[in-house]
């Protein structure tokens, strides 16, 4: 579990098939803190094991579902990335609560300066729009967000000067791919109102609807 507050920007030092997969090393210095084999970092808002450690870097793999669904094998050598560490009983929620259990790429549709502001537009898969809310949470590359508005297929965000100067959006240009997480909250909701329909109308049946359909 993670806060969507980026700790620092880390550099890519390779994205590569290997024999045994494929494996993501970033050179980095904050999230090494306390870090051990075995402990899950967030690397531009997808959650990653730990796999091999050094003074200076780590080492995750990339499963094909996390290749598949994600931006992370599109990441070249130098690239910055968003890193979090996961939370501990003692972490101040600065953000919301985000799994880095990425929903979809999206893609970059315009920057727009505001003063100091940079607003950002999205645009992502229609089937996603609905557990995104005006003035609910989003999570872009692991940047916990506030979604300002929202149309048919994208919604947008705005930016603070101290944001922009500690995550990588502001880095990208228009058309490239950001990794999605919804808000968790939505998606219960919707599975609870589903059940909900199911057992009512599942309760409607009567000795006329057994007969029928066959039964005596």
């Amino acid at each position: 579990m993670f806060t969507g507050i980026v700790e620092e920007l880390g550099q890519v030092l390779a994205c590569n098939p290997t024999s045994s997969g494929f494996d993501l090393s970033i050179k980095c210095n904050t999230v090494l803190a306390d870090t051990r084999l075995g402990d899950s970092i967030a690397v531009n808002g997808v959650c990653l094991t730990v796999t091999e450690l050094t003074e200076s870097s780590f080492t995750a793999g990339l499963a094909p579902e996390t290749r598949s669904r994600t931006n992370l094998d599109q990441l070249k050598t130098g690239a910055p990335v968003n890193l979090e560490r996961s939370v501990t009983p003692s972490t101040r929620m600065g953000g919301h609560f985000v799994q880095g259990h990425v929903d979809a790429t999206g893609s970059i549709k315009s920057f727009r300066k505001d003063q100091d502001a940079l607003w950002v537009a999205i645009e992502v898969p229609v089937e996603l729009m609905r557990y995104i809310v005006t003035k609910g949470y989003i999570t872009l590359d692991g940047t916990s967000l506030t979604v300002v508005d929202t149309g048919e297929n994208w919604f947008n965000v705005t930016l603070v000067a101290y944001t922009q100067q500690h995550i990588v959006m502001p880095t990208k240009s228009e058309g490239d791919l950001v990794n999605i997480e919804v808000d968790v909250l939505g998606k219960y909701v919707e599975r609870i109102i589903e059940h909900k329909n199911i057992s009512v109308s599942s309760s409607n049946i009567t000795t006329q609807t057994l007969k029928e359909n066959g039964y005596d």
